[in-house]
């Protein structure tokens, strides 16, 4: 086999190994690391089990452009999308794409128009690429009359890259804004 075909034949496996390798980062900030199954019983993952929601007339299901403030000073913003299977996602604007920029959380209806999410987002560092830390978020939001806006609280708690030591715990205020098609 000549030196071309060689390259060819090593160019060919390395592109077929690049397109089905997983990619190395995920998250947008920092999280606690958890099960990647779910376990049912006493022993259970801290995920919430999933149940029918009632969305009703003003419900959480949407895209929303969000505001996280604390002490006045905006800590984060971005865009959140609510599933109606209970799950959330979240491109925050606070945070480079280097350092993790989209995160995932899980949350339940509480009452009515009233909506309880967490939020892991795990924070690398841009330099290095290295997990710099595990981030809980919880937000506890109700939706307003008319479904166009929701304000609440949320707390953010930030641990160290093994999720055990907590470096800093900041409580604040979100809003969100209903994004519609034009």
């Amino acid at each position: 086999m000549g030196t071309m075909n060689r390259f060819l034949v090593a160019a060919a496996a390395l592109t077929s190994a690049a397109a089905i390798a997983p990619a190395a980062f995920a998250g947008c900030g920092g999280a606690y690391v958890q099960p990647g199954s779910y376990e049912a019983g006493p022993a259970a993952s801290p995920f919430p089990r999933l149940t029918p929601v009632n969305y009703g007339e003003q419900g959480i299901v949407g895209l929303w452009s969000i505001s996280l403030m604390s002490g006045g000073v905006q800590v984060d913003w971005g865009y959140s999308e609510w599933h109606s299977d209970g799950t959330e996602i979240m491109n925050s604007g606070g945070h480079s794409p280097a350092s993790e920029n989209f995160c995932l959380g899980v949350w339940r209806q509480t009452g009515p128009n009233t909506y309880h999410l967490k939020h892991f987002p795990l924070a690398y560092d841009p330099a290095t690429g290295n997990l710099a830390a595990k981030i809980i978020l919880t937000e506890d939001v109700t939706v307003g009359h008319g479904g166009g806006h929701f304000d609440g609280t949320f707390t953010l708690d930030v641990y160290d890259p093994t999720g055990v030591t907590l470096e800093q715990h900041l409580a604040g205020t979100i809003t969100g804004h209903r994004v519609e098609p034009d």
